[in-house]
């Protein structure tokens, strides 16, 4: 469950939150408009990090996977383009990148907020995954995502779609 912004709460079943971001490339994508295909939605911290990396390095390995399973692989930040494009670029890349600069869509989503490492405590974007179906139905959530095995995981869900 993630209790958004408005005050209203996010769960499995709920009809995923609509919008349009620009992505690497220069282009812009709508999540209405890649219906009736899977997506799956993952938010992450920051371009570039060891863990974002691994992440994304991992959805790229398995992208061809995911799109014989129907599936498109989305990745959101607070990053901009041109800095998705270098990320893109640096770690070659194949998932797309969108840029979420104000974070309307991560506190939409209810994944922006306070977060604490080695001690400090600042907001920041958690790492989490929403799988949606053909529909635009969230279909299952993952909080707090650990990047190992998750992708695995992932895989196995929209899989089970069938």
């Amino acid at each position: 469950m993630i209790d958004t912004p408005t005050g209203t709460t996010l769960t499995e079943g709920n009809t995923a939150p609509d919008f349009t971001l620009p992505r690497d490339g220069g282009t812009d994508v709508t999540l209405s408009a890649l219906r009736p295909s899977p997506v799956i939605l993952y938010f992450y911290p920051r371009d570039d990090t060891p863990g974002c990396t691994k992440q994304a390095i991992g959805f790229t390995c398995r992208q061809q996977e995911f799109e014989e399973a129907g599936a498109t692989i989305l990745g959101v930040s607070k990053d901009t383009v041109a800095k998705h494009e270098k990320f893109r670029d640096k770690h070659e890349l194949g998932v797309a990148l969108l840029s979420d600069a104000e974070g309307d869509i991560c506190e939409r989503y209810g994944v922006y907020g306070e977060k604490k490492m080695y001690g400090k405590t600042f907001m920041g974007i958690e790492r989490a995954t929403f799988l949606i179906d053909g529909d635009g139905v969230i279909r299952r959530i993952w909080r707090k995502v650990k990047v190992d095995g998750h992708i695995d995981e992932v895989l196995e869900a929209v899989k089970a779609l069938g």
